[in-house]
């Protein structure tokens, strides 16, 4: 017999993977076509083959395959590492590198363990992922 939690669970993960993707979404919109703000400040979007305009790439392509829950786990797997470079390579220095609200890296890490997370868990039953590939999915979610 399901409990009342084991039947939410499949919304749950759809609606966290949809407000993630969207939200990841939205940062590469805004770096290439400055919706729903500018990260340029103003002065038109990135260069495509710029390190922001690899990562605005990612995180359109990403964000829109997330949301789908199409190629979950590889997607994930891509995106966490893009964040934990980005916690990383961008974000933080020797002095601030457990001080992520001091580095401004908070919103990198936080995205890299959910997708970290999402990489292992899949993306759930409702999911384009399930529908096509689900013969040998024993998963719950």
């Amino acid at each position: 017999m399901n409990t009342f939690s084991e039947k939410l669970t499949p919304m749950v993960f759809l609606l966290v993977r949809l407000v993630v993707g969207y939200m990841f979404l939205l940062h590469g919109t805004a770096k290439f076509f400055e919706f729903p703000v500018s990260m340029t400040g103003g002065n038109g979007s990135v260069e495509l083959m710029s390190q922001y305009g690899v990562a605005g790439t990612l995180e359109i392509i990403g964000g829109s395959l997330f949301i789908l829950g199409l190629l979950t786990r590889p997607v994930a797997f891509l995106l966490s590492g893009m964040m934990a470079f980005a916690y990383f390579g961008v974000h933080a220095s020797a002095e601030t590198l457990f001080q992520p609200m001091l580095n401004h890296g908070e919103l990198a890490a936080l995205y890299s363990v959910v997708f970290l997370l999402f990489v292992f868990i899949g993306a759930g039953k409702w999911s384009l992922d399930h529908k096509l590939f689900a013969k040998n999915d024993t998963s719950k979610a």
